[in-house]
């Protein structure tokens, strides 16, 4: 059984979690899947999946091959496309990973005009608001709307995201603009909450970021459900740009305390460290940096 063979097999399975699903891919049945990787491993002497009936889970020493297996398909990748006529067209299959939010309004949208530009590609769009392991999970390209510190991967800043407080006209009429952060204690805030808490609002004190905690009748763990609350004029709201421009745009809601405003996490996309990244990823990677940069696009998708 070939070395190539059994690095592949690998990927693979990494990639579609599970030896069934690799199985499949390739018309084989998963016993034989299962015989290379026994092999790979024999091999090299090291345990790199934990295997059960129901996950996969990479060790340390899985984590660390899977990379170094990534770069040396990609490099082969890349230098069989420089020998061949399809070197100027993108293909395969792209793994996909997005804020739910954020995705539906802003991922999901693009991707049938992506496609029509690059016919041979597929994608897989997964929306989920936990933070993915990219490596383990074999994600492509993962967004992310956050700082970043995973120095295994690589990060390419798509826009900025910038993060207001906002209010219909009517609940404003109702209960007035606040006009310091300390205001807030005297609205109602409609609050983000996360695995049973409530998140708190962030603000610039003389320069530096301060988080205040913030207090209202409803709060909820999806920001669609407050932004649509927003709009119905029953509160306060913290929501970023891409969310409420357009509404802010056409007047339904207002901002306020923008001086206070604190810088936002920028939006990413990561993807793992490679010498030479696939035609495909780079091409998706540039179609959202280029679709971002337009002005008229968040006036018209905010």
């Amino acid at each position: 059984m070939g070395k190539f063979t059994q690095m592949t097999t690998f990927v693979e399975v990494v990639a579609r979690g599970s030896l069934s699903a690799a199985a499949r891919a390739e018309g084989i049945a998963p016993a034989m899947i299962g015989r290379r990787l026994d092999a790979l491993e024999a091999r090299l002497g090291v345990k790199l999946l934990q295997r059960t009936t129901r996950k996969l889970v990479l060790t340390d020493e899985g984590v660390a091959f899977l990379e170094d297996c990534q770069r040396i398909l990609g490099d082969l990748d890349d230098a069989e496309a420089a020998v061949s006529e399809r070197s100027a067209r993108a293909t395969g299959h792209l793994m996909v990973s997005a804020p739910a939010g954020f995705g539906r309004q802003h991922v999901a949208p693009l991707l049938p005009s992506f496609l029509a530009e690059h016919r041979d590609v597929t994608v897989n769009l997964n929306l989920n608001d936990r933070v993915v392991d990219v490596l383990g999970e074999g994600v492509d390209v993962a967004i992310r709307i956050a700082s970043l510190s995973d120095s295994n991967l690589v990060a390419v800043k798509l826009a900025d995201n910038r993060r207001v407080v906002v209010a219909s006209p009517l609940y404003l009429k109702r209960h007035g603009r606040p006009q310091q952060p300390a205001d807030l204690a005297r609205h109602n805030c409609l609050a983000i909450s996360s695995e049973g808490s409530q998140r708190g609002w962030t603000f610039l004190d003389d320069g530096a970021p301060v988080t205040i905690k913030v207090g209202g009748n409803m709060v909820c763990n999806d920001g669609a459900v407050l932004h649509a609350w927003a709009l119905a004029g029953k509160g306060l709201a913290w929501r970023s740009m891409w969310e409420v421009g357009e509404q802010i745009a056409s007047g339904a809601l207002t901002t306020v305390l923008d001086e206070f405003a604190a810088p936002g996490n920028d939006i990413h996309a990561v993807f793992a460290q490679r010498r030479h990244l696939p035609l495909r990823i780079r091409a998706f990677v540039d179609f959202l940096r280029r679709s971002y940069a337009q002005p008229e696009y968040w006036r018209q998708n905010g």
